[in-house]
């Protein structure tokens, strides 16, 4: 049998992952459960896209949950004070600037672990093209990232500070 991979996880993202689970634990199960016994009212199950729609429903967040419950087993926080000011790493805050865009295109990330990478916040995983080949290098430093479909673009680290 092979270990789980560790997941890295902030002090916050492990808050919200719990949350997550006992909301889901608490209300979405007991909401699922009344829609099921509502449809089962309805009588025959075998035509009954209500049922089966909660079921389907219910299937799915019990999915949620199992995963939920194996990701916090795994899960090891991260420490503020394993963090170099001035190295990427996760829990660090990146300014960075693509070969050829002008200082004003410059992008910004929160670096994360895979489960709270959000690239709409702003939050881009340690594991993705970009993150990955950002860990470890520091301000001024230069680094290629390969793209998944095969292309290069070189990014200059511009800034490095904790997240916010």
């Amino acid at each position: 049998m092979t270990m789980a991979k560790e997941v890295v996880v902030t002090h916050e993202g492990y808050k919200k992952l719990e949350e997550e689970l006992d909301t889901l634990k608490t209300v979405k199960r007991s909401e699922i459960a009344e829609k099921i016994k509502v449809a089962r009212g309805y009588g025959d199950l075998s035509e009954n896209a209500e049922y089966d729609a909660a079921k389907e429903e219910q299937a799915v967040v019990e999915a949620r949950i199992a995963d939920l419950e194996a990701t916090l087993k795994i899960a090891r926080i991260m420490d503020d004070s394993d963090l170099s000011l001035d190295t990427v790493s996760i829990g660090m805050h990146v300014r960075i600037l693509a070969e050829g865009d002008e200082p004003d295109e410059a992008e910004e990330y929160d670096i994360t672990g895979s489960t709270e990478a959000d690239i709409d916040q702003g939050r881009i995983s340690d594991e993705s093209p970009v993150g990955a080949a950002l860990i470890g290098h520091k301000a001024g430093d230069k680094v290629d990232v390969t793209l998944p479909n095969g292309n290069i673009l070189e990014y200059t680290i511009l800034g490095v500070s904790r997240s916010r």
